[in-house]
């Protein structure tokens, strides 16, 4: 259940360093690589809209609080701005890198 005090998981994965992964050679596994995070990331920004989404209903057939339903409704949005954020960098990173002379 997503609270007013949390935003979504979705930040904290993001800032979070992957564990073994700094200084690891590829191949070895010590810790998750970036695609995996990314999909994690979309895992969570998923759920965290279906949540708003089902909130939505349950609020508009009246068996949800009103403060729940915007409580899980503003988490959705917060959390799949995040996502977008994330997403623009990534591309913008990618840019950069596409740009660059061999």
């Amino acid at each position: 259940m997503i609270g007013l005090n949390t935003v979504s998981a979705l930040p904290e994965l993001a800032l979070r360093p992957a564990q073994g992964t700094i200084g690891t050679a590829p191949g070895q596994g010590a810790g998750q690589d970036f695609a995996s995070l990314l999909g994690r990331l979309a895992g969570t920004t998923a759920d965290a809209i279906q949540q708003g989404e089902s909130a939505a209903v349950a609020g508009i057939q009246g068996s949800l609080p009103l403060q729940t339903v915007v409580d899980r409704v503003m988490a959705a949005e917060r959390t799949l701005q995040a996502a977008l954020a994330v997403r623009d960098k990534a591309v913008g990173a990618y840019q950069e890198i596409s740009r660059m002379q061999i």
